[in-house]
């Protein structure tokens, strides 16, 4: 069955709906015209995802938002809003795109969590990694990282409990035998800890063993697994 996409748009976008190109990528879609009426929806069926279009609404869908996350906290909600909306205020959807953008780039920020059996997982602990789109998920926050920040985090997850010495992994990522300056893994660290991390100055789970290097520590004793994202 084709998965099933709640669309919440108004009538004052002056571009054709969402419904239409949504409908052609595959997609069955079910069209609201607000927050209540979605609300209704999700009671008597839950969609895979939530598309607002807030654009369409002259409104900054944050309220929106806050409502169906607080219906679900793990309902994928998507928020579409105009360049002089910003996005400041839109920490409560999973996703947030702006106009003007193409239907394939909607339909490419769906899939990972639309589909999300196709998504390979490397799990250690509370902290997961999509192996196919650099996700990280931990304590009910998820970032996306760069290519060195997601091997980096790969490498600690792969080795949970295990120190790993500075320069092996600044040879690894950086993909030279040049140790001029290997400050770079620290700030890429620090980065890291604000994307899994509570509390960033006091971390939990990327722990620094001076003069030797990093390790990645868990509640209990782990050893990594891949699996398939149910």
């Amino acid at each position: 069955m084709k998965p099933l996409i709640l669309l919440i748009e108004g009538k004052h976008a002056n571009r054709p709906s969402f419904m239409v190109g949504l409908t052609k990528k595959g997609y069955r879609v079910e069209s609201v015209a607000n927050g209540t009426l979605a609300l209704q929806s999700i009671n008597k069926r839950m969609p895979k995802a939530v598309v607002i279009d807030a654009a369409s609404m002259r409104t900054s869908g944050t309220r929106i938002c806050s409502d169906l996350r607080k219906r679900s906290k793990k309902l994928p909600l998507f928020l579409i809003l105009e360049k002089s909306q910003g996005v400041e205020n839109a920490n409560c959807a999973d996703e947030v795109l702006v106009m003007p953008f193409t239907i394939q780039k909607l339909v490419n920020r769906l899939k990972p969590h639309v589909m999300p059996n196709q998504n390979r997982m490397l799990e250690v602990g509370p902290i997961k990694l999509d192996l196919e789109h650099h996700w990280v998920h931990c304590q009910g926050r998820k970032t996306r990282l760069n290519p060195r920040l997601f091997i980096l985090m790969k490498m600690l997850m792969q080795n949970p409990g295990v120190v790993l010495d500075r320069d092996d992994m600044f040879r690894k990522i950086w993909e030279t035998d040049y140790m001029g300056d290997t400050r770079s893994l620290d700030v890429h660290i620090s980065w890291l800890r604000k994307a899994i991390e509570k509390d960033p100055r006091n971390p939990v789970f990327i722990k620094t063993e001076r003069g030797v290097g990093y390790r990645l520590e868990t509640e209990k004793p782990t050893r990594p697994k891949v699996l398939r994202q149910k």
